[in-house]
């Protein structure tokens, strides 16, 4: 499969959009908004658990903040670069955009495999990326979160840091926490079920029922097995889910609940009692209602978008499908609900922990879930709306469509500082 560069990739779909908006916006204003206003570049050296040193590289993106402070999550993974980063801080300022809440876009990464440190060497490693980070980061400038490889251990390291640097308490400042450290009731679902939330929208506007779609998974991660489990209990069958080690079919379906149990038991769905095994290729192109990729971008190219068979796809990871294969599938009439609406479930909690942490006033999980749905519902709503009323060629122009519109019209709407 050919490497695409997820920042070419973003400026693509932006420029696919802008043909389409309804307001006149100039070829000026439309390059400000495939940039990031600044980048972190920087290189953390820490102290091993040995006595020796190492240095890490690390990022931090910040895309546009017109409509709020900058908003996205912090990855550790050995393949994280600055375009990476950067694409993810620009998908994540239309992404808030599209669901309306008053975010922009940042993002961040280390270069670093994590199975290889202990935990006492992760502590380190994040608290000297969070002092980094103190000059850019807080409530009302930018708003981490976590992302891939990282959770609530290492949001809570990170806030603990900065509030001991501040000599403040400011439980805002980052978000993912534990409940116990300020975080959201909700907030682990939260990924996985606007994925099925945008797909139950999607099965509605074709007149189909998704209680009775099959479902293939691509991705046992936490979005990956939140969304199964929710799917299934919908009344959907599961018949096939993958993990980086492969994946695992069987056509009369899972107990997605049961197989997280044996992936936490053995570290893999692979070898899952009598499923047939399968590669996560051959997983992207079984013939099912619904496919969610929910690994790593770039997962679905031209090549593989020709022998995609299922008829809609929700995209809980971000960037799972190339712009080439976008094309494809537009032109196959496949449905995708692009990353943007479909994963947008956990920046959405994400600000409601935000707000709850400004408030100091905490919701129940009903109330979440409920301020969730409705949110995911009104922007599917949206894009139907801008796809029927604009002529526009899938859900994805729609997407971006509402959301560069959003955004331009707080950045007209505010002046330029020079």
């Amino acid at each position: 499969m050919a490497e695409e560069n997820p920042f070419e990739s973003l400026q693509e779909q932006i420029d696919d959009a802008a043909s389409y908006l309804p307001s006149d916006v100039g070829d000026d204003v439309l390059t400000r908004l495939k940039h990031p206003e600044r980048v972190l570049e920087t290189n953390l050296t820490v102290d091993m658990d040995d006595g020796s040193l190492e240095t890490f590289k690390a990022f931090r993106s910040q895309f546009n903040g017109d409509r709020g402070p900058y908003k996205g999550g912090i990855r550790y993974h050995p393949g994280v670069t600055r375009d990476e980063v950067k694409a993810l801080s620009g998908w994540m300022v239309y992404k808030c955009a599209v669901v309306d809440i008053p975010f922009g876009g940042g993002k961040g990464g280390i270069i670093i495999d994590p199975d290889e440190y202990s935990a006492d060497e992760i502590e380190r490693i994040t608290r000297s990326f969070a002092k980094e980070l103190r000059p850019l980061i807080g409530e009302d400038r930018d708003v981490p979160a976590p992302d891939v490889n990282t959770g609530q251990r290492e949001m809570n390291w990170i806030k603990n840091t900065y509030e001991t640097l501040e000599n403040k308490t400011e439980p805002g400042v980052i978000t993912g926490k534990d409940l116990e450290n300020g975080g959201s009731e909700g907030r682990v679902d939260a990924t996985g079920r606007s994925t099925v939330i945008a797909a139950r929208e999607a099965f509605d506007y074709l007149g189909e029922d998704i209680s009775e779609a099959t479902v293939a998974v691509q991705g046992y991660g936490n979005a990956g097995w939140i969304t199964a489990k929710l799917v299934d209990e919908l009344g959907a069958t599961v018949v096939a889910v993958s993990d980086s080690s492969g994946g695992i079919y069987d056509e009369s379906g899972f107990d997605p609940v049961a197989v997280k149990d044996f992936k936490r038991e053995t570290g893999s769905v692979s070898g899952y009692e009598d499923a047939e095994s399968l590669t996560n290729d051959e997983l992207l192109t079984l013939d099912v209602d619904l496919l969610v990729p929910a690994a790593l971008e770039n997962a679905i190219d031209e090549e593989l978008a020709h022998d995609v068979k299922a008829d809609v796809i929700s995209e809980a990871a971000n960037g799972p499908l190339t712009p080439d294969a976008d094309d494809v599938l537009a032109e196959r009439d496949v449905t995708v609900i692009p990353d943007i609406l479909a994963n947008a479930g956990g920046v959405t909690v994400s600000y409601f922990e935000w707000v709850q942490n400004r408030q100091r006033f905490y919701w129940t999980e009903e109330r979440v879930n409920e301020e969730l749905e409705e949110i995911i519902v009104d922007a599917f709503d949206d894009l139907v709306e801008a796809k029927e009323t604009l002529g526009l060629p899938s859900f994805r122009v729609a997407a971006y469509v509402v959301a560069i519109q959003r955004v331009v019209d707080a950045y007209t709407g505010n002046g330029n500082w020079p």
